[in-house]
């Protein structure tokens, strides 16, 4: 939560104690700001509370969810969690200065300083009291959500970039990084907490933003994370086999992405962009509200946005995009002819999918389409590394197997000579896709170097275990435990006309480990090893 709250510094420190001194005039500045802090009852309804003890009218500095940020004055959420229960960091965060609590229950042994405050749901009245005092954001904000299982980075960039002017910049939340209008910061979750959330959403608006993009992950929204966020268009890209180590089931999985859709986080979104080229997005659009607006995209002719004459190379794409006349206007639909610098078909419905959301929130298809032309990618996904070697070298956030699938089978129809990859698979996720994963890559390449991607607190031996079950045949596949080792063996293989692929780990700057983690970026590794091999021109 570092960087990314800012705490109100002198109501905070009106609520630290003052010394047993004369009163100076500081003191009385204090006491003065002390007397303007917001409320317990300014962010709570009597039917959101189950029980409480102590003074409900008492005023706070801020709110907090981690024991360890607890500023004096503060209100502490106690939330459940699946590594660690927030109740038993209570009295730590009343050391520090908590003045209240919420929890779903009240300790057996309480302070008489403090306030506690029973609730059916800690996650839920985070999300509800967070939109409160933060003057609920979101509503000021052109808003779009996008959610599922691939694509989000590359489309909510997209329409950052579709949306912003030379004059008006646009928020964005997601994996790569945070973008709050008036600086960026480096993002550590693709969904924050709901307090982090609004509190960001709460600095893109102050820093004089109309419109923000964020990705919508499906933990985001199973844990209430975007709970009563008003979305003015929210995205379906697509679904595939993934975090089912978490919901379980593919259709637990989909369930929980047609919570935004539906109005199941609370409340519905304005407009809905939906990608007909996938199975469960054309389920989704049929499932929609009738007094939903729909706007679908895909290569699919009856969708409303969608791609003709697409025509598929290394450098880049071109087709014919085409969209319907606006609602109520009659006319023929627009077109226009375009050359994309993405490359492969699920750029392609990233493209569509980000138009498409721009269309719903009522821009300017022409003006839009014309601004398409400019996106040169987003870092790590499907990023081309050019230090002069006399083959192509691609880095991609590929981690699924039908993420490999996809940027394999792309890359195997455009390279005219051989295909290689490096890949791996996370610790402590999903067991049943990693041999998915190592057949995907046994589909399409002439070899492939298997190896440590973020091991976490598993053994390699363990996720290599678990790899080799997929192999099919021995002789196109080697595992490397070490991964610049791995890269570096591919680099020495590849000759001009071939490609590498090193996938699974993007933009990330980092190798995760049990016990630490490490710096690590593929894109830099693969530079160093390009020159210390000594294969640039001279």
């Amino acid at each position: 939560m570092i960087g990314y709250l800012v705490p109100n510094y002198p109501l905070v420190a009106a609520f630290r104690s003052l010394p047993p001194t004369r009163t100076r005039a500081s003191d009385r500045l204090s006491k003065k700001i002390f007397k303007m802090a917001p409320k317990l009852t300014d962010y709570f309804n009597d039917d959101e509370i189950v029980a409480s003890k102590g003074d409900l009218e008492r005023p706070i500095s801020g709110l907090a969810m981690d024991s360890r940020r607890v500023m004096a004055g503060n209100l502490f959420f106690a939330l459940p969690g699946r590594r660690a229960d927030g109740h038993t960091f209570i009295d730590e965060a009343i050391q520090r200065g908590a003045v209240a609590i919420v929890a779903e229950k009240i300790p057996a042994a309480t302070a008489t300083r403090v306030t506690y405050i029973q609730v059916a749901d800690a996650r839920r009245a985070l999300a509800k009291v967070a939109q409160r005092f933060f003057k609920f954001p979101d509503k000021s904000l052109d808003l779009v959500g996008v959610t599922g299982t691939n694509g989000k980075t590359t489309v909510t960039s997209l329409i950052k970039h579709l949306l912003a002017t030379n004059t008006q910049r646009v928020g964005l939340i997601g994996t790569v990084n945070y973008d709050l209008g008036a600086r960026i910061v480096p993002s550590y979750r693709t969904t924050p907490e709901s307090l982090e959330l609004f509190g960001m959403l709460a600095q893109i608006r102050d820093a004089g933003c109309r419109q923000a993009v964020m990705e919508v992950s499906s933990h985001g929204i199973d844990q209430q994370r975007v709970l009563g966020m008003q979305f003015g268009v929210a995205v379906f890209t697509n679904l595939t086999r993934d975090h089912l180590d978490y919901h379980k089931t593919l259709d637990a999985y989909f369930e929980v992405k047609t919570r935004l859709f539906n109005g199941g986080i609370g409340t519905a979104p304005r407009a809905a962009a939906i990608n007909l080229d996938d199975e469960h997005g054309r389920r989704l659009a049929a499932e929609a509200p009738a007094n939903l607006k729909l706007v679908t995209f895909g290569e699919a002719p009856d969708a409303m946005v969608r791609a003709e004459n697409v025509k598929l190379g290394f450098k880049g794409t071109s087709l014919t995009l085409v969209w319907p006349a606006p609602s109520g206007v009659a006319g023929p639909e627009g077109r226009v002819e375009l050359e994309s610098a993405l490359i492969g078909r699920y750029n392609l419905s990233n493209l569509l999918a980000a138009f498409a959301a721009c269309y719903a929130l009522g821009r300017d298809p022409s003006v839009i389409a014309s601004r398409l032309k400019s996106f040169t990618g987003v870092p790590g996904r499907m990023e081309r590394i050019e230090e002069g070697q006399p083959y192509n070298v691609l880095v991609d956030y590929a981690h699924t197997d039908d993420a490999l699938h996809n940027a394999l089978g792309m890359l195997r129809a455009i390279t005219p000579g051989r295909l290689f990859v490096v890949f791996g698979c996370g610790g402590n996720r999903d067991r049943s896709k990693r041999p998915l994963m190592t057949a995907a890559v046994q589909e399409f390449a002439d070899f492939a170097w298997a190896t440590a991607d973020n091991p976490r607190g598993e053994t390699i031996a363990q996720i290599f275990s678990d790899m080799k079950s997929g192999v099919k045949d021995e002789s196109k596949i080697t595992f490397v435990e070490d991964r610049r080792r791995a890269i570096s063996l591919a680099l020495d293989a590849a000759r001009e006309g071939d490609s590498l692929l090193i996938a699974g780990k993007g933009h990330e700057t980092y190798q995760e480990f049990a016990d630490t983690i490490i710096p690590f970026d593929d894109r830099q590794v693969v530079r160093e090893l390009i020159d210390i091999k000594k294969i640039k021109p001279v």
